[in-house]
């Protein structure tokens, strides 16, 4: 039986993607990088402090991760609040609401900054119907490593097999699988270079998964 639904954030909940790009490429600049697209894309659903780990051992870099770390969401959070076309993904709000009345426990698990997080569920309104948040920044590993999605079912009261994970990243994908749970794969339009074959159900709509058409799934 369906107990709880784990959202991730970027690219799920909110098209941030344009923003974390312009962010990391602003501090790619600064610190005189040149990333390649495939490794940038190799990146989508980690946390930054792992992306810049990686980046200061690919690149030799003299700076400390937690500079890049800081610089990054310094460009961000200047972005996050000047871009007034940011926007929740299509059909969104009407699943998250839809859960929420139909009595399932909703918990977002990102791996993007607690920070980052709150501005979002605030910004859009979304407190209300969200019983948990979770960050992936705040855990020693990020994924594809499962922790992020075993503590979100823990925060749902839930178990692995009484949930399911919304994704689009195939980081976050190996992760909810990785916990043993159900994952629903959304592939917007903003979706680039991301591997769907290990998620139990792709989609391309919120209208695919309503309640009423999920609400047997497990």
């Amino acid at each position: 039986m369906l107990k709880a639904v784990l959202f991730d954030m970027d690219g799920v909940i909110v098209d941030t993607e344009p923003l974390h790009h312009k962010a990391y490429q602003q501090m790619f600049e600064t610190v005189g990088i040149d990333v390649s697209v495939a490794m940038y894309t190799s990146f989508t659903g980690k946390s930054t402090r792992g992306i810049c780990e990686e980046l200061c051992s690919n690149f030799g870099l003299k700076n400390n991760p937690k500079e890049l770390v800081q610089m990054k969401r310094n460009n961000f959070t200047k972005l996050f609040f000047e871009d007034q076309d940011l926007k929740l993904m299509t059909g969104v709000e009407k699943l998250i609401k839809d859960y929420f009345k139909n009595g399932l426990t909703l918990i977002l698990a990102s791996s993007a900054s607690m920070f980052t997080i709150k501005n979002v569920t605030k910004r859009f309104k979304l407190d209300p119907f969200f019983t948990d948040k979770l960050s992936g920044a705040d855990l020693k590993v990020s994924k594809p490593h499962p922790e992020i999605f075993i503590n979100a079912a823990k925060a749902a009261n839930a178990n692995p097999n009484e949930c399911m994970v919304i994704e689009d990243s195939t980081n976050g994908i190996k992760a909810a699988k990785r916990a043993g749970i159900f994952c629903t794969a959304y592939k917007s339009k903003n979706s680039k270079n991301q591997d769907y074959t290990l998620a139990d159900k792709l989609i391309t709509s919120y209208e695919e998964i309503s309640f009423d058409k999920i609400k047997s799934l497990l």
